[in-house]
């Protein structure tokens, strides 16, 4: 699978926070015939299956749209991956509770703080406490300021990485609050380089939130990852015509595989 670097597993998609630029939130609330996609857990015999069809050494993120510390099997499927490298973003608020399960097994922790979040001073708190739990042990610190996070210069004074990121519209990533970041090759890296595989082994050309699975290619179930990304070449073939209208989700994506900062 030339060219495959990263997997998102979507472990679940429960979680326990109601953010005010969450996209999941928008669905349940707006579009109510997709609630029934949502709450629910991915079984350890599909994880199984999956982590049979992933090739080694590449990244593997545990989330899509939920809050992967509420995944009850976490430590355990974190071990099903030995020979990658094992990353994940939450909203921290459960960092204790699954502290042993996570340390010295993720190599990289994101944690995402968003503009005017009413629970910003409880996740530092806990951030803090985990740091002081953890010590100089796995994983790696990533704080992830979505948007114009005005308390952040204590983010910046703790042990990690630094990432801002610009907002864009909850149902999908357009409508950016500025100009996205555009590659000089002119096509979207997410395409290039990454899988989803959703709760139920859908598998989709990017991470991109997409509530009507425009973007899924099959499902892990009943064909190999490797088939399921020799379909991906199509959609990569018209994006270097400059056709970004060959699939619903991208019609409507401003994303380019760059992540653009504050």
């Amino acid at each position: 699978m030339n060219g495959l670097s990263v997997v998102n597993i979507e472990l679940t998609n429960k979680c326990q926070k109601n953010c005010w630029m969450c996209g999941r939130r928008k669905a349940e609330r707006d579009y109510p015939e997709l609630y029934k996609n949502y709450n629910q857990d991915m079984s350890l015999d599909l994880l199984d299956l999956i982590a049979n069809h992933i090739p080694r050494d590449i990244v593997i993120q545990f989330h899509n749209n939920g809050e992967p510390l509420i995944y009850l099997n976490l430590g355990k499927a974190l071990d099903r991956f030995p020979n990658n490298i094992k990353c994940l973003n939450t909203n921290g608020i459960l960092l204790l509770e699954k502290a042993n399960e996570i340390i010295n097994k993720l190599d990289t922790l994101t944690i995402s703080v968003i503009e005017n979040g009413p629970e910003e001073d409880e996740q530092y708190e806990i951030v803090q406490k985990f740091l002081e739990l953890k010590g100089t042990r796995k994983p790696y610190m990533i704080y992830r300021l979505l948007g114009n996070v005005i308390n952040n210069s204590r983010w910046r004074n703790l042990p990690g990485l630094i990432c801002t990121r610009i907002l864009h519209n909850p149902m999908g990533s357009f409508n950016y609050t500025k100009k996205v970041t555009i590659p000089e090759i002119g096509i979207c890296l997410d395409l290039l380089n990454h899988l989803a595989i959703d709760i139920d082994g859908n598998v989709s050309i990017c991470v991109r939130f997409d509530p009507h699975k425009y973007g899924v290619l099959g499902n892990i179930q009943n064909e190999s990852l490797r088939s399921l990304w020799d379909k991906k070449k199509y959609y990569i073939q018209e994006h270097l015509k400059g056709n970004r209208k060959c699939n619903q989700l991208c019609a409507t994506c401003d994303f380019y595989g760059c992540p653009t900062g504050v």
